[in-house]
């Protein structure tokens, strides 16, 4: 996922709570679905965030390096910037982007095709 050409909005948005369950059937199954995804996408952007600013790790502290560092600064506002995971997530679902499948639901399908 490139969440950061997301057309996810940045800000808290308020939503139609039959939109979201839709297609679940059950908001509770939605939100949940929702919520694994944001943490999904929540670890993706920590690594990132992590191996740019690992760039810039140095081991022997000197007054220069640690006044300033000017790339890090703008790395790190780009990040905070950015739409949360959960607006993210919600997104992706609500735009059918998301895979989820409920493994109980399958599991009894395929009994009554049995039968």
């Amino acid at each position: 996922m490139d969440y950061k050409k997301s057309k996810a909005p940045v800000n808290t948005v308020t939503r139609n709570i039959m939109d979201l369950c839709q297609d679940t059937g059950n908001i509770y199954e939605s939100v949940a679905i929702i919520s694994k995804r944001s943490n999904q996408i929540s670890t993706q952007i920590k690594e990132d965030l992590s191996k740019k600013l690992a760039e810039f790790a140095s081991y022997n502290d000197s007054l220069e390096e640690v006044f300033e560092n000017r790339e890090q600064i703008e790395i790190s506002r780009y990040y905070e910037k950015l739409p949360k995971p959960t607006l993210l997530a919600t997104q992706e679902f609500v735009d059918d982007k998301v895979y989820w499948r409920d493994a109980v639901r399958d599991a009894q399908l395929q009994g009554e095709e049995r039968l």
